[in-house]
């Protein structure tokens, strides 16, 4: 090939700039800080005829446009604002209509029963929940006020249902057994106390010098993993702390724990200050209304800094005591020890001070509320019961809702040791439940139990109450076609792990990707769950849990994964790695150069032999390239071959002449313009 032909080709460097530039809409858009659709349809509106699907526009037209960016942007928002009169015109009439729709709801509902009623998302109540302070996840229970208040602002009104007489859940299920105490019969209790904070701020540690055990080397990776209650004592009275998990994957477990406390202690690390964690724990206890005291802990660090710790406590009007507000603030190290008697002393005093609300009668029937629940292989299932009111004993026949649980065998105390009964503010595990409870039911002993209400089916038992959640595909038929599941089968030890598990894999997706849980439970892995996941080519996760020998030989022969894990965001974190191979690499279109062909050599069938002059940039042998003439895209193909010089060469910068060997429908002429790109896959991750 001859490149004589090109000397003199270009006369003045004018003839190259008025040789035809154009610009992708894409970036124009991205210029102008507006989306591609918005801009191609308010362009004709002032004059630009590009067409309503114009993928690139003259680079003298995107340069008038890029003049008239701030009326674009004016335009645009104006139409917006019209759209949303017109919408609002219509809003009174369906409100009106809304208004009307009367529904009736139990006393108490869980999130998911109360989203099916109302006929919601579940996503979108859970999120209205969260907007008015209550943390629950789908299968927790919220009352009526509370449901009240959702459904208000989706414009509907609730009513009781006369069915119903159980009205109070929680704490007010308990408020309303005190009510109905003489009062000379209440008497003083320990105070329950619920530690709050960011992770990683040394709740764990305050906690384990307090009681002198090690919380923090038995859990795995360092963070408390689920629910637990102790009891230490301080001058001749005993104080029932409650342990809550650290990470903010655990929000829901933290929230319950504010609701059984009398004060809270918010810790907050005095080098590291207000972290998201500390914010959402402040809100937890302010919608709680109980008292709390701030620990600011790790003043033993070089770079603690105690008063920027109370100026941000300020901030969010938490002043400390010693600047003038109310806001009990102590320094302490949980890790040398220091400030632990103050912090001790300080809960005593505020006991004092709420000693009308801190009271119980320990000389009736026992009522408390479930703080921890799980299967045990030997003990079968398991609940750490908090007593708020009452005497809990050996043989007392325990109630939830009105139905028979079971008979307790056997009571342990924080300690493990064996006792025989357990008073107001006790932390007690019990042995006997025939079901396993929920974290937060609220269990009363009864010595009225019909006889039929003591048999439970085999179903019932092994399955627990939906405890072990089999999903129904049919539930998942309204989901978006194309979207890739990853299946999984969820098994955890204790029910607090399993709720918050499936509640927060359910939200790692993407409109391409989503995790997909087609089976959670309690209790160590089995064949049936393997049988399950062969057939449905799911992934299975067990969580503080082990598989089963014969589980596992199944596995093997059917070539099912089973993955276990003992610190929960090592979980995530696998979920989120295999989502995101499963996600299709995205193609970035990367803008090489411009050059306009000056000659045809050859002409074949799917193959063409030009000759041209870079305009710009830089044409790079193996390039793709567009063909456009008079401001239209004719062809698109591949540079298979580049010669600068009579040499074959990789790349022919900006000036330089060239010869090329174009793969594609043979249809570009002299005077074309040659667009070269590259494609890059970019790996998406969630």
């Amino acid at each position: 090939m001859t490149f004589g032909y090109f000397k003199g080709i270009f006369k003045k460097q004018e003839d190259v700039k008025s040789l035809f530039f154009v610009m992708n809409v894409s970036e124009l858009a991205r210029k102008l800080r507006i989306n591609s659709a918005e801009l191609l349809e308010i362009l004709p509106e002032l004059g630009f005829d590009v067409g309503k699907k114009a993928i690139k526009v003259d680079e003298k037209v995107a340069g008038k446009i890029l003049d008239l960016g701030n009326k674009i942007r004016d335009r645009i928002e104006a139409k917006k604002k019209e759209q949303q009169e017109e919408i609002k015109k219509t809003i009174p009439a369906v409100a009106e209509a809304t208004e009307k729709r009367e529904i009736k709801i139990p006393a108490v509902i869980t999130v998911k029963n109360f989203a099916l009623t109302i006929d919601k998302p579940v996503n979108e109540v859970i999120k209205s929940l969260m907007k008015n302070g209550v943390l629950a996840s789908l299968n927790e229970r919220i009352d009526f006020d509370t449901a009240s208040i959702i459904a208000d602002e989706m414009g509907l009104k609730l009513s009781l249902s006369e069915e119903e007489i159980i009205g109070e859940s929680g704490m007010e299920r308990i408020k309303g057994i005190l009510q109905k105490e003489e009062k000379s019969n209440l008497k003083l209790r320990a105070p329950i106390v619920v530690v709050m904070g960011h992770v990683d701020h040394g709740k764990t540690k305050l906690l384990d010098t307090i009681r002198k055990t090690n919380v923090v080397e038995g859990e795995a990776g360092g963070i408390t993993q689920h629910i637990g209650a102790y009891q230490v004592k301080k001058k001749g009275q005993l104080i029932t702390f409650i342990d809550t998990p650290g990470h903010e994957a655990f929000t829901a477990m933290r929230s319950r724990g504010a609701r059984v406390a009398d004060i809270a202690i918010l810790v907050v690390a005095a080098n590291d200050s207000v972290k998201p964690q500390t914010l959402e724990a402040i809100k937890i206890i302010q919608q709680a209304k109980i008292p709390m005291i701030v620990a600011i802990n790790k003043i033993d660090l070089p770079d603690a800094n105690i008063e920027k710790v109370k100026k941000d406590l300020s901030s969010l009007n938490l002043i400390p005591e010693d600047w003038g507000g109310k806001t009990i603030c102590l320094p302490i190290s949980a890790k040398n020890n220091l400030g632990i008697d103050e912090l001790l002393e300080a809960i005593v005093l505020v006991s004092e001070l709420e000693k009308d609300k801190i009271v119980a009668n320990p000389d009736t029937l026992a009522s408390g509320t479930i703080i921890e629940a799980h299967l045990d292989k030997g003990e079968g299932a398991v609940a750490t019961l908090l007593v708020q009111n009452g005497t809990l004993k050996v043989g007392d026949n325990l109630c939830i809702e009105q139905k028979f649980y079971g008979k307790v065998r056997a009571l342990k105390d924080y300690r493990s040791q064996d006792i025989n009964e357990a008073g107001p503010a006790m932390p007690v595990k019990i042995i006997g439940f025939k079901l396993t409870p929920k974290v937060g039911d609220i269990v009363e002993v009864s010595c009225q139990i019909e006889r039929k209400n003591k048999k439970f089916s085999s179903h019932e038992i092994l399955r627990g109450e939906g405890l072990i959640t089999k999903v129904n595909k049919a539930e998942k038929e309204d989901e978006e076609e194309g979207v890739k599941k990853l299946n999984l089968i969820i098994k955890t030890d204790v029910l607090g792990s399993l709720e918050v598990i499936s509640e927060t894999l359910e939200k790692i997706e993407s409109g391409e990707v989503k995790a997909n849980i087609i089976s959670q439970g309690l209790g160590n892995i089995n064949d049936s769950d393997v049988d399950l996941a062969n057939s449905s080519k799911a992934l299975i996760l067990g969580f503080h849990v082990k598989a089963t020998a014969s589980a596992e030989d199944l596995a093997r022969e059917k070539n099912v994964e089973i993955k276990f894990y003992d610190i929960v965001y090592n979980l995530f974190d696998e979920v989120k790695a295999r989502l995101s191979a499963m996600l299709s690499p995205e193609l970035v279109r990367k803008e090489l150069g411009k050059a306009t062909v000056v000659a045809i050599f050859k002409t074949e069938n799917k193959f063409m032999i030009i000759g041209g002059k870079v305009i710009s940039g830089k044409v790079v042998k193996g390039a793709k390239a567009d063909v456009l003439r008079n401001k239209q895209l004719i062809i698109s193909g591949e540079i298979s071959e580049l010669q600068s010089a009579k040499e074959n060469v990789t790349e022919v910068a900006a000036g330089q002449e060239f010869g090329l060997k174009f793969s594609g429908k043979s249809e570009i002429k002299v005077g074309d313009i040659l667009l070269a790109y590259q494609e890059e896959k970019i790996i998406k991750k969630l």
